[in-house]
C-alpha cells in the first residue's frame, strides 16, 4: 500500500508531463498504468531486499 501512496505523491507531476505531450487520461485510464508502476516498484523492492539479505 505504501508504494500506491508514492504514486498517488507523483501523480500530478506524470498528468502534467502526459498533457505536455498532448495525452488526455483522466484517473479512469491512470488507473490501470498506475496499478502497473506499483507492481514493478513492489518486485524491486522485493529483489533489493532479497540482494541485501543475502550479503
Amino acid at each position: 500500500m505504501k508504494f500506491m501512496q508514492v504514486a498517488m505523491q507523483h501523480l500530478p507531476e506524470a498528468k502534467t508531463l502526459l498533457d505536455k505531450k498532448g495525452i488526455e487520461l483522466d484517473m479512469e485510464d491512470m488507473q490501470p498504468a498506475i496499478e502497473l508502476l506499483t507492481k514493478v516498484m513492489e518486485e524491486a523492492y522485493n529483489i533489493g531486499y532479497e540482494d541485501a539479505k543475502n550479503e
